[in-house]
C-alpha cells in the first residue's frame, strides 16, 4: 500500500483519468480515523492555533498508540492536518496537547526542513509577525474568534479592482450597476519593482474614474493577506526584494489611497471578494469560493454572511498525500492546492493529454490553447477538464472537514468554456459516487457570463463604507 511517511494512502474510486497516482488526502485523514477508532479511540491530541490579535481556533484529534503497527504515521497525520489548520486558518502559535515526540516532530519539522521554513516565514512569521512557536501544554487558550460583515455597500460612484497573476481588472460602478469595466494583461510575480505595482494599479483606476462623475470609494481585491489594507504577504509581489518589499509594499495601498485624495478605500484578499460576490448573487451564505486562475483563490462567507479572520490559503493546503505529487514551486511541497485547481495544474497534464506546447510558452497561453482544442472536441482537452473535476471533488470532501459550506462557487479563468461545466460534473461525480452524505447537502454554483465579467468587480467596489453620498 502506498504511504506517506508510515500514513496509508487510500486509492480513490473515481481515478483522474490523467493522474491515476492521485492519493486524496480526504481519503487517507478517513481512513487513518478509522484506524483510531478501532484502536479504542487512540490517543487524544487537542490543538489551538493562535493569532497575533488573540484569536484562538480549537482543534481535537486522536493518534494511535505507539504500539499499534500503523503508529509510524501519527507524524504525518498531525504534520499535514496542523499545516491545514495553518494556511487556512492562519496564526503563529501553535498550542499541542498530546504526546511528547509528536509535539517535538511538529517543532523539529518547521526549524529543520525546507517546507517548514517555508510556512514558518510566510505565515507565523510575515502575515503575523512573529516567529512561529510550537508550545507544548496541557492547557490550551479557550475559543475566541471575530466575523464580521464585509462590503455590500452600493450607494454612490466607486471603483472596483482584482489584482491577478496575469491581469487585472477594473470596473466602474454607480449605485450596483458597472458603466465600465477593463481587463489589462501585466506579468507582477517577478518584477522586482514595486513601481510597475504601483503604476499598473493607478493606470487602472484612472481609466475607470474616466467614466465616473466622481470616485466616492474604491474597494479592491488581490492575491495575498492583507490587513488593514497593509500588504502582508502576496504572490503578486514575490519578485521584490524583502527591502524594497518592507519599505515600500507594505504599505503601497495607502500610497493608492492618498493618490486619490484619501477617499474610502479598502483592499483585501481575493479569495474573500470571490466569495462575496458569489453570496451577493446568489443570495446565499455558508459559501466556499474557489478560483481556478493563475493559482488559487478561495475565501468563504459563513452562514450568518460574515468573514473571519481567517487566512483561507488553499494554495497553500494538502490536497493529494502522495509522495510523488508535484512539487509546488513557491513552497517546495508536494500536493498543494495550487497544483490542482489553477493554471498550473492545466500546463503540468496538457503533455500527459497529448497536447505540445512550446516551452517557453506560458501558462495563460498554454490554457488558451487548450480550451480552443476543448471547445472543438480534442478527447485530450477534455481529459485535463474531467481529471481537475475529479481532483475538486475530492478537495471539496476534504475542504468540509474543516468549513461549513452548504454552497460551492467555482469561478477564475481556467474554468471559462465548456472545460468549466466537465470540472463541476467531475466534482459533483466524485460527490455522489464517495461522499453521499455531502452531495446531500452541497450545492455547487457557476457564475453566469454578467456574474463572470462584473461580480468581482462590484463585490470589490462594495467593500468601503462611506457617509452620505449624493446620488
Amino acid at each position: 500500500m502506498d504511504t506517506l511517511n508510515g500514513l496509508p494512502l487510500v486509492a480513490p474510486k473515481i481515478s483522474p483519468v490523467l493522474d491515476p497516482a492521485f492519493r486524496p488526502a480526504v481519503l487517507a485523514v478517513r481512513a487513518f480515523r478509522a484506524q483510531v477508532a478501532a484502536a479504542g479511540g487512540g490517543i487524544p491530541v487537542r490543538l489551538a492555533i493562535e493569532q497575533a490579535d488573540g484569536s484562538v481556533f480549537r482543534f481535537d484529534i486522536a493518534v494511535l498508540p505507539p504500539t499499534h503497527p500503523g503508529a509510524a504515521g501519527n507524524a504525518a497525520f498531525v504534520e499535514r492536518f496542523v499545516k491545514f489548520l495553518l494556511w487556512s486558518r492562519g496564526g503563529w502559535r501553535i498550542h499541542v496537547d498530546g504526546p511528547a515526540d509528536l509535539v517535538d516532530a511538529l517543532r523539529s519539522h518547521y526549524t529543520d526542513t525546507a517546507t517548514g521554513r517555508f510556512d514558518a516565514d510566510l505565515v507565523a512569521f510575515r502575515m503575523f509577525d512573529h516567529p512561529i512557536e510550537v508550545v507544548h501544554t496541557t492547557t490550551l487558550p479557550e475559543e475566541r474568534s471575530v466575523t464580521k460583515p464585509l462590503g455590500r455597500h452600493l450607494e454612490g460612484h466607486r471603483i472596483g479592482f482584482d489584482l491577478g497573476g496575469s491581469d487585472r481588472k477594473v470596473a466602474a460602478v454607480v449605485n450596483g450597476e458597472v458603466v465600465f469595466s477593463e481587463e489589462t494583461v501585466w506579468d507582477p510575480y517577478h518584477k522586482p519593482d514595486p513601481q510597475y505595482h504601483f503604476d499598473g494599479i493607478m493606470d487602472s483606476l484612472r481609466k475607470a474614474a474616466e467614466h465616473l462623475p466622481r470616485v466616492d470609494a474604491i474597494g479592491g481585491s488581490a492575491a495575498g493577506v492583507y490587513v488593514n489594507n497593509r500588504v502582508k504577504a502576496g504572490s503578486l509581489f514575490r519578485g521584490v526584494p524583502q527591502d524594497l518589499f518592507d519599505a515600500r509594499v507594505k504599505n503601497l495601498f495607502f500610497e493608492v489611497k492618498a493618490a486619490w485624495h484619501d477617499v474610502p478605500f479598502e483592499v483585501v484578499n481575493d479569495g474573500e471578494v470571490t466569495a462575496l460576490a458569489g453570496s451577493m448573487s446568489l443570495g446565499k451564505n455558508a459559501i466556499l469560493g474557489v478560483a481556478l486562475g493563475t493559482s488559487t483563490a478561495a475565501g468563504y462567507v459563513t452562514p450568518d454572511g460574515n468573514i473571519t479572520s481567517w487566512l483561507n490559503e488553499l494554495a497553500f493546503v494538502p490536497i493529494a498525500f502522495n509522495p510523488d505529487a508535484p512539487v509546488d514551486e513557491w513552497s517546495g511541497d508536494v500536493g498543494v492546492g495550487s497544483q490542482y485547481f489553477s493554471q498550473q495544474a492545466v500546463g503540468r497534464l496538457a503533455p500527459l493529454a497529448g497536447i505540445a506546447t512550446p516551452p517557453d510558452m506560458g501558462l495563460p497561453e498554454k490554457l488558451k490553447v487548450v480550451q480552443k482544442l476543448r471547445d472543438e472536441g480534442h478527447v485530450g482537452a477534455k481529459q485535463i477538464y474531467d481529471t481537475l473535476g475529479t481532483y475538486l471533488g475530492y478537495g471539496i470532501a476534504h475542504f468540509a472537514d474543516f468549513y461549513d459550506i452548504a454552497h460551492v462557487l467555482v469561478l477564475g479563468r481556467v474554468t471559462s468554456g465548456p472545460g468549466g461545466d466537465d470540472i463541476v460534473n467531475g466534482a459533483r461525480h466524485v460527490l455522489d459516487v464517495e461522499f453521499p452524505e455531502l452531495a446531500s447537502r452541497i450545492t455547487f454554483h457557476v457564475p453566469d457570463e454578467k456574474d463572470k465579467r462584473h461580480g468581482q468587480a462590484v463585490a470589490a467596489a462594495s467593500l468601503p463604507e462611506v457617509g452620505r453620498v449624493l446620488r
